[in-house]
Parts: structure tokens; sequence; C-alpha cells
């Protein structure tokens, strides 16, 4: 159960309306690193926990709190767009600095949320499903939390140096604050699941032994770069071998057949020119 209090967790009031913004702002509601995707990401790691307690209690407070985090951004989105549709746009064909302005602003956000905020990234793309991770494995899913989370608060970071507006940055602040020290504390809780004999280093720590032995300890130089195998923290420290010179282990990777009823282009004997086949082709063809 869910419950819906009136009050946002940090204020959202900018200085003055900014609808160029505004439509910036979107990528922190419905961008792939959003708080709509971490609500989403927790929300469905929390229910297809399998272990209850404090595992599952973090990932529903964390899940929880993005929710609000959602309700702030529209608000503030809101807020950024109070009077733009309305009167902005009447004016902009009088001025040419206002048409540019509502020229960056989002039509969408006041032709469909009228004058309101969308599921939606800076580009209008709608918020997709595909961006959250829930796998039912925790290590792996809390790695994928940190991520998300620097990720958000990178973008968090831009948008903080996009504006002057002291309300925008006040609110920004409190969101930086927030991406910090859920950070840490999905870095700290996989200490903790390898602390607690649930999870090691490797996600997921099963079929170790019957995995290929003399491939789990190698990186292949496949690139132009010379220093990869200067890192110490991967290769002597690991126990990883770097291969300078990595021989493919396959033969070519031709395509069979096609179905025929699929129309895909194919020669049962190819000759063409510059081939073994089509060289012997030329000499026949000189000799007769």
């Amino acid at each position: 159960m869910f419950r819906h209090t009136k009050l946002l967790q940090f204020e959202a009031k900018p200085e003055k309306p900014d609808p160029v913004y505004a439509h910036k702002l979107q990528e922190l509601i419905g961008g792939a690193f959003g708080e709509m995707t971490v609500t989403m990401q927790y929300l469905f790691q929390g229910w297809n926990c399998r272990i209850e307690g404090k595992y599952k209690d973090l990932i529903m407070d964390t899940a929880t709190e993005e929710i609000g985090h959602v309700e702030m951004l529209a608000t503030m989105v809101a807020r950024l767009l109070e009077g733009a549709p309305a009167t902005a746009t009447a004016e902009s064909v009088k001025d040419p600095v206002m048409a540019a302005v509502i020229g960056g602003m989002d039509v969408q956000q006041a032709i469909v949320a009228g004058g309101g905020a969308l599921p939606a990234d800076s580009n209008g793309t709608p918020w997709n499903g595909k961006y959250i991770v829930a796998s039912g494995n925790l290590l792996a899913d809390f790695r994928a939390n940190a991520a998300a989370e620097a990720q958000g608060r990178l973008q968090t970071a831009r948008l903080y140096n996009m504006t002057d507006d002291p309300g925008v940055k006040a609110m920004l602040q409190f969101n930086l604050a927030r991406d910090t020290v859920h950070q840490k504390q999905w870095l700290a809780a996989i200490e903790e699941l390898k602390a607690d004999g649930l999870e090691d280093d490797i996600a997921p720590n099963a079929l170790l032994d019957e995995e290929d032995q003399t491939h789990n300890h190698t990186i292949w130089h496949l690139s132009d770069g010379p220093d990869g195998a200067k890192g110490t923290s991967w290769t002597t420290d690991a126990g990883i071998e770097y291969l300078m010179d990595p021989e493919p282990l396959g033969g070519p990777g031709t395509a069979p057949k096609p179905d025929p009823a699929l129309y895909g282009t194919y020669a049962p004997l190819q000759d063409a020119k510059g081939t073994a086949k089509g060289k012997a082709k030329d000499v026949k063809n000189k000799l007769t």
C-alpha cells in the first residue's frame, strides 16, 4: 500500500518562469537515468526481492523516495511553465527575443500536458520500461543502481550549471545530495551482501567451475592503445593476464543457406573476381 502526503520532500519554487529550462528539466523526469527510471527500477527490485528484511526494506525505502522526486520535478516544471503557453505565445510574434524563447520550449508540455510535465525526456521521447534493471540478483541490481545514480547525478550537475534561478538551484542541490547518498548506500549494500555470504565478486557466483578456465583470467589486447596492460589493479592485483597478441579461436563467420521463402541473396559457389575460384576460372577461360 502506498499513501501520498500532500507535501513535497523538498521545496520546488523557481524565482520566475522559464519554459526553456522546463524543457531541459524533462531529462531528469523521463530520461533513461531520470527519476521515473530509478523509481520503477527500485520498485520492481523490491517487489521481486526474495529476502525479507534489511535489503528489501532499503530498496523499498529508496523506491518510495524516488516517487517523491518525480513529484518535485513535475511541480518545478509546472511552475517554470506558469503563464508560458497562454501569454508568452501570443506575444512571441511581436518580440524576436520572446519568439526565440518560445521556440526553445517543449510544445508538448503546452499542447498535451496543459502547461505541465510529461513522462518523457528532454527530446520528448516517452519514458520506456526497458530502461529499468530488476533481475532478482541483488549484486547485479545494486551495481546497476549505483551506476544509475551516478549517471543521474551527472545529468543533475550539468543542469545545475545551466540555470541561475536560486529556487531551481536549491532543489537541485537537494537532488545532488540524495544522489550522493544513494550511490554510497548501494556501494555499501554490495559489500554487505558479500559480508553476509549471499554474493561474491562475480554475479552470479554460480557455474564458475563449469566455465572455460582458459579464458576466465585474460584481457585481449584488441585496440591500438598499448597502455591497457599497465593497469595493475586489473592485471597483477586481480590475477588477470593481458594477451598482447590474441588469435581468433573460431572459423569464418559464414551464415548458413537462407530459407528460400525469405529470398535472401545466396550463391552456392562464390566465384567473384579476386577469390581463388574466380582466379581459377579466369585461368581456365584464358586457356580455352
